[in-house]
């Protein structure tokens, strides 16, 4: 029988050496139900992860999985050269519910390719080659989304033909303005954005792409209304705002079913991927009419907005919308935090608990500062695998673990994972 340590051999000897699967001694994934998967060696874990946040509403999701099986019967592939029914009304759903007027849908592949569309759009529409992104963001790993990512761990490459500038981002943490309350946070951060433009660029800005809770950096969660002080800023200079959604969208933060919501504006566009198609590659961006349609040039994409991902995408809509799973976020991530709250505060390697809905982070830190102890996180990492939780790691300094359970997890689930994660915090203090 073949074991998880055969795999991880074959692992290492063929793939890339930048790519790091988790834990000491990797595990894979052979099968999974609802919130559980099992290893090939027939091992169980609850999934708090869900490959990234992709597998929004649990493996093997018996609509999604029959959808995906009949339309494999028909046809798997066309490309947008020809008219495809389900990419056609997945478009004319996500289109009414994004919230953007007179809303255009792009599919494509993955987020990273989402976000290039963007700045696409944007330098276009804008003719101008100025960016603005947040401090501790991740936009993906091309060469454009690469430029506008500012996370130390996650860059790869400075090589960009954009002007990027980095404003003050919604890591409160480790912010210059840290001590602020709320409101005056904010203001700091308006304030910065005010110094950047005036000093730092040629005063024609295209857009400003920002992730509305930061996902690989360690869900960084800017007080509400944060980034509607900023657009007061950006109207005034007609710089496009883009929001990223490609880890808080689909209702995951609980009180909106996008994260642009909690700062009352709309954005001239999103981007979103991962949830959307539970586990089938699916992505996509929505702007304004006059934005999507601003390019000359004749484009396509050969595996965007395909039959089968587009099926899988309409089965899992139709899942979070008819069973109301934005509210189920609601309030099993308060279930989460009602729970967590106290151990945080008893526990003083633990800086803090933030997040909305089902998307938290927990930051380690060395007992009596302030510094970052990814060690630490490593080791409760390590500690719920053990138990039988799989949760996620990020943060610019590796000290952020990641919860991000199904969005239809069930109150008895999530009882048991926060059993396992409760322990395993005991276990790292007991060692």
């Amino acid at each position: 029988m073949t074991t998880n340590a055969d795999l991880a051999d074959r692992y290492r000897a063929v793939l890339p050496s930048f790519l790091a699967p988790f834990y000491e001694k990797p595990i894979s994934i052979d099968r999974g139900e609802g919130s559980w998967v099992y290893d090939i060696e027939g091992n169980r874990w609850l999934d708090w992860f869900g490959g990234i946040l992709t597998t929004m509403i649990g493996h093997s999701q018996p609509d999604v999985v029959a959808a995906v099986q009949a339309q494999a019967a028909k046809v798997m592939h066309t490309s947008t050269l020809y008219l495809s029914e389900p990419m056609i009304e997945l478009a004319e759903q996500i289109a009414s519910i994004s919230g953007i007027p007179d809303a255009r849908v792009f599919f494509t592949t993955s987020g990273t390719e989402a976000n290039d569309t963007a700045i696409l759009l944007a330098t276009n529409y804008r003719r101008s080659n100025e960016i603005l992104a947040m401090r501790n963001s991740y936009h993906g790993r091309s060469m454009t989304a690469q430029a506008i990512t500012s996370h130390r761990g996650w860059s790869t490459s400075s090589l960009s033909g954009l002007s990027v500038n980095f404003v003050q981002g919604p890591y409160k943490l480790r912010s210059p303005y840290a001590e602020l309350e709320d409101d005056a946070f904010t203001q700091a951060c308006v304030d910065d954005l005010v110094q950047v433009l005036d000093m730092m660029t040629a005063g024609d800005v295209a857009c400003l792409i920002a992730e509305p809770i930061q996902g690989v950096g360690g869900f960084a969660t800017p007080p509400n209304g944060f980034f509607g002080a900023m657009h007061k800023v950006l109207s005034e200079k007609e710089i496009l705002f883009v929001s990223d959604e490609v880890q808080t969208g689909w209702g995951r933060t609980g009180e909106h079913f996008w994260g642009y919501e909690a700062h009352g504006i709309v954005p001239d566009m999103l981007t979103f991927a991962k949830g959307v198609g539970n586990g089938i590659t699916l992505a996509g961006i929505v702007a304004r009419a006059d934005i999507m349609n601003c390019l000359d040039g004749v484009s396509f994409t050969t595996f965007g907005g395909n039959p089968l991902s587009t099926a899988a995408g309409l089965a899992t809509l139709r899942q979070v919308q008819e069973h109301d799973l934005q509210g189920n976020a609601l309030a099993r991530g308060r279930q989460l935090t009602e729970r967590l709250e106290p151990v945080v505060e008893a526990t003083p390697w633990i800086a803090e608990l933030r997040g909305k809905g089902l998307m938290h982070g927990i930051e380690t830190v060395h007992v009596g500062s302030n510094e970052p102890d990814a060690g630490r996180s490593l080791k409760l990492l390590e500690a719920t695998r053990e138990r039988g939780l799989l949760i996620g790691k990020g943060g610019l300094y590796g000290n952020v673990l990641r919860l991000t359970p199904m969005l239809n997890i069930t109150e008895d689930e999530m009882d048991q994972g926060l059993d396992m994660l409760i322990a395993a915090i005991g276990d790292i203090d007991d060692a």
